[in-house]
C-alpha cells in the first residue's frame, strides 16, 4: 500500500503505464500501474476483486468494453455500476460501507485489462 493517500489531483497525471500486474482471482485479466496506484493508495485492492468477480457474470463478460463506475454516498455506502460505454447498466452492486476517500472513481476494462480512462 502506497505511504500517500489518495487524492483526485493525483488521477489527473496518468496517462499510461510501463507494468501490467495480473490479477490473482483471474490471471488473464491484467491491471496498470494506473489502477495499481488507485488500489495501493486508495486501499482498494477490494476494487480490482469486485471488477474481476463480476466477469464470472456471462452478461458481464460478453461485453467488450466496460467502464466501472463506483460511486460512494456521504454515508458511507457506495455502488459499483458495469455500463457498456452508451450508458447502459450491465449490472451494479451496493456496497455497505467503504473508506474509499474519493466520492467517484470509473476504471475502464477491455481487452483483459483494468485501466483508468486517462490511459487511453
Amino acid at each position: 500500500m502506497s505511504s500517500k493517500p489518495l487524492r483526485a489531483s493525483d488521477l489527473l497525471s496518468f496517462t499510461g503505464s510501463e507494468h501490467w500486474y495480473r490479477h490473482p482471482l483471474w490471471p488473464s485479466i491484467t491491471y496498470t500501474d494506473d489502477a495499481h496506484y488507485v488500489a495501493g493508495a486508495g486501499g482498494a485492492y477490494w476494487l480490482l476483486d469486485a471488477i474481476v468477480s463480476h466477469q464470472h457474470d456471462p452478461c458481464v463478460r460478453a461485453e467488450p468494453f466496460q467502464v466501472w463506475i463506483l460511486k460512494v454516498a456521504d454515508d458511507r455506502s457506495a455502488v459499483l455500476t458495469c455500463e457498456d460505454g452508451d450508458h447502459n447498466c450491465i449490472t451494479s452492486q451496493v456496497i455497505s460501507f467503504t473508506d474509499f476517500p474519493l466520492p467517484e472513481i470509473t476504471l475502464w476494462l477491455q481487452n483483459d485489462v483494468i485501466f483508468l480512462p486517462s490511459e487511453y
